[in-house]
C-alpha cells in the first residue's frame, strides 16, 4: 500500500490531474480532514457534490467535479489548488493575517480550534489557525 506524508496534498494534486484529464469523478482515500475539505470545496460552489464510499480495505470520499460552458469548451470551475501549509513548514496566521485569495474570487481553507472553515469564516470568528490551502 502506499502511504504518503502529506495527504492533503495527494488530495489537491488527485483533483488537479482529474481536472486536467476532464474527469466527472475522483476517489480520494478517506480521512475527516478531507471530507472537511470536500464539505468547503461544496459550500464554496468548487465540486457538484462529495460522497463517502464503504470500499475495502481502504474507504474512499468521492467528489464529484463541477464544470461549466457548453459541452465543447467545458472549463473547470476550479482553476487552481495550491497547498500552502506543508508537513516540512507549518503557516500559521493570526485573524488579521489570514489571507484573502484574489482579491476575493477565490478562498482560502484554514484548520482552526473551532474546526476547518475558510479565512473569511474564520475571520469573521475571531479565529486564525492553520492555512491549508488556497483554491480558485
Amino acid at each position: 500500500m502506499n502511504t504518503t506524508n502529506d495527504p492533503i496534498a495527494d488530495m489537491l494534486t488527485r483533483v488537479r490531474n482529474a481536472l486536467l484529464a476532464r474527469k466527472k469523478t475522483v476517489d480520494i482515500p478517506l480521512s475527516k480532514i478531507k471530507v472537511e475539505l470536500a464539505r468547503i470545496l461544496k459550500e464554496e460552489g468548487y465540486i457538484e457534490d462529495y460522497s463517502i464510499g464503504e470500499q475495502t480495505p481502504v474507504p474512499m470520499i468521492q467528489l464529484t467535479l463541477k464544470y461549466y460552458g457548453a459541452r465543447r469548451e467545458r472549463r473547470p470551475v476550479i482553476t487552481a489548488l495550491q497547498r500552502v501549509s506543508k508537513p516540512g513548514r507549518r503557516v500559521y496566521r493570526k485573524r488579521s493575517e489570514l489571507p484573502i485569495v484574489l482579491s476575493g474570487t477565490g478562498i482560502a481553507i484554514v484548520t482552526t480550534p473551532k474546526g476547518v472553515m475558510t479565512a473569511q469564516q474564520a475571520r469573521r470568528e475571531g479565529l486564525g489557525g492553520e492555512v491549508l490551502c488556497y483554491v480558485w
